[in-house]
């Protein structure tokens, strides 16, 4: 079920919120948690089952992790097969294909296979059991020995399908008691039409320009079509996944939880290692707590600084998609942050800042070629592209008609992605005396309205995200 849809908008949202606000306290929770399951089994019921044996384990899993912690032999041993069977899992589900795939390509023989649905959302619940289970490991957290709110944490559908990931620790006192308000609820509220605005009126938007773009005859694209059309990628994702991190978020608050902020305007980053504290913050934020940290972080030697940085963006490639494109996307944004700390932070920091703001956009613009691109071949030919290597000329009638009669849109896109409307927003409420809670009202119908609008006539509308 689609966050940006009528059904969620007009039908199971209101008929959760009228259930969680007007019975007893001490049924949220479980309304929150039969909430969660029909929200994952609207669209994918079979994977409802593996969901719930994944929840079942790791309850239990846990509370013989918390058992044995006088005794680390024992508890390593429970975390250990904890890790190889949550990871087996995603692994089977996510990358079998790919591994045999890439095998088949390699041995004389063929290995024959069927190929099995991704379940949606599987790469972020699994890590967010992860998290709870290394948490009661190292003793970090108290074991949770409530099922249904064990249960609630995994499958709150807020963020359960494209997050932002929730690590344990974040929400361990929220799932037992949490504050609801007037005033949470209406910042809840503004969060979600913020993200529904950026989702369904410049995501989708965005989207329809690349996807022109994208179905053009590769030896007939000039080098503005090229990059017209990587750009309208690259706002299209932005909007569509930290729109939906923003509509998680709201809905968060609208419950009593506060989750925290997944994005912070990554495009306004003057290097790359700034775009990635600032890109899905949560999933930055997890590898670095149970991956690059256990690895030894920067507190050891420069090699294997380097190799702590290369094995953690292989696996953020990873994470991403199977197939080696994602694996190459990771490892790109790898090399470039070991280059940058070792050899061009000196240089950036002497350049003016929009040389730097320059240098990042290109290097980001580039990796998303290789993100959105089905092979390496495919990804080479439209970088060449880009750089004029086979293109049709500098500029051309589609790439001018693409500029100019998207002109208003481009602005938009480029003036969202920074911080500029929405704080000059706020400034404007602080700086008048209005009364901001009659300004904001109107402003957010009207936004809420031009988006179901939109929603009602037009068709395109898919979350990139859900297929990680």
């Amino acid at each position: 079920m689609l966050f940006s849809s009528i059904v969620f908008l007009f039908t199971f949202l209101p008929a959760v919120m009228i259930l969680y606000y007007l019975l007893p306290v001490r049924f949220r929770n479980v309304i929150l948690l039969l909430a969660s399951l029909v929200f994952y089994a609207w669209g994918e019921p079979v994977y409802l089952f593996l969901m719930l044996l994944s929840i079942l384990f790791n309850y239990f899993s846990g509370l013989d992790i918390a058992r044995n912690l006088q005794d680390k032999r024992a508890a390593k041993r429970s975390l250990v097969f904890n890790l190889i069977i949550n990871l087996a899992v995603l692994g089977f589900f996510k990358y079998e294909g790919f591994v045999l795939d890439t095998l088949n390509g390699i041995l004389p023989v063929h290995i024959s296979y069927h190929a099995l649905p991704l379940p949606i959302g599987i790469s972020f619940y699994t890590f967010q059991i992860l998290s709870y289970i290394i948490d009661v490991y190292r003793g970090n957290v108290k074991v949770q020995t409530n099922l249904p709110n064990f249960a609630l944490y995994v499958t709150m559908f807020p963020q359960l399908i494209a997050g932002p990931i929730v690590q344990y620790a974040d929400v361990d006192e929220q799932l037992a008691s949490r504050e609801i308000s007037r005033t949470k609820f209406g910042e809840g509220s503004r969060y979600f039409i913020r993200g529904l605005a950026k989702k369904v009126l410049l995501a989708n938007t965005s989207g329809m320009i690349f996807t022109e773009v994208s179905g053009l005859a590769k030896d007939n694209i000039a080098v503005m079509t090229a990059w017209l059309g990587a750009f309208a990628y690259m706002f299209q994702i932005y909007f569509d996944f930290s729109g939906y991190s923003d509509m998680a978020i709201g809905l968060g608050k609208m419950f009593g939880f506060e989750f925290n902020m997944n994005f912070n305007y990554p495009y306004v980053s003057k290097s790359i290692t700034e775009f990635w504290r600032r890109w899905h913050i949560s999933l930055s934020s997890w590898f670095r707590d149970y991956v690059y940290i256990p690895l030894g972080g920067n507190r050891v030697s420069k090699i294997k600084h380097i190799r702590n940085l290369l094995i953690v963006w292989f696996l953020t490639g990873l994470w991403h998609g199977a197939a080696w494109n994602f694996v190459a996307w990771g490892l790109y944004y790898g090399v470039i942050l070991i280059i940058e700390k070792y050899l061009l932070s000196p240089v950036l920091d002497r350049l003016p800042d929009v040389v730097r703001h320059i240098y990042s956009i290109v290097l980001v613009v580039i990796g998303w070629v290789l993100f959105f691109s089905s092979s390496f071949g495919q990804a080479a030919d439209y970088i060449r592209v880009m750089f004029g290597a086979g293109a049709h000329g500098f500029a051309d009638r589609e790439s001018m008609y693409l500029l100019t009669s998207n002109l208003i849109l481009w602005l938009i896109l480029i003036f969202g992605s920074t911080p500029l409307v929405h704080f000059r927003y706020e400034h404007m409420l602080r700086s008048k005396k209005w009364n901001t809670t009659i300004i904001n009202s109107v402003v957010y119908a009207a936004l809420f309205i031009v988006c179901i609008a939109y929603l009602v006539t037009e068709t395109y509308n898919p979350f990139l995200y859900f297929r990680f």
